[in-house]
């Protein structure tokens, strides 16, 4: 079984773009958004996966993903999957040897930037770059499943 251990942070300002790190556009769509369960469909690039999530306990839950054809992925967005289609810019940093993707988002959750990095254990310590704002992992309203049914941009304590 494979397990994610991630957390999750605000980006409080532009200080990591000084590094020069290169975007990759996502496009993601959720089949299944149940606390128990997300089923996504993910476009990255020129790939393609589709990700089973299992119920978040503290920042760990199981996850399972497969590469899909990148013409299924685009089919299945366009035809099976929730609304809005969760859009977003993902760049990957490399900070104290830990790799930190930040996810610059567009469309309905435009102005909202998140930081994740996934650890080992739980329990393993992480050395927070300056330009990382609030921990966001207990916050279920970053979880990008749920940006679907409830986008940034509706939120009124942004």
């Amino acid at each position: 079984m494979a397990t994610e251990i991630e957390r999750k942070f605000l980006v409080t300002g532009p200080g990591w773009r000084a590094v020069g790190a290169r975007g990759v556009p996502f496009r993601q769509g959720y089949l299944s958004t149940t606390a128990d369960r997300v089923v996504r469909v993910r476009i990255e690039g020129d790939c393609a996966v589709l990700t089973i999530k299992g119920r978040t306990t503290g920042i760990t839950r199981v996850e399972f993903e497969y590469p899909i054809p990148l013409a299924d992925a685009t089919t299945m967005i366009g035809t099976l999957c929730e609304r809005p289609i969760v859009e977003k810019t993902r760049y990957r940093v490399l900070v104290n040897g830990v790799t930190w993707e930040i996810d610059e988002f567009h469309g309905d959750n435009d102005g909202l930037v998140v930081a994740e990095v996934e650890l080992a254990s739980a329990d393993q310590p992480v050395t927070t770059p300056p330009w990382i704002g609030r921990e966001v992992s207990n916050d279920p309203r970053y979880f990008n499943a749920n940006l679907v049914s409830h986008p940034y941009r509706e939120w009124r304590d942004r």
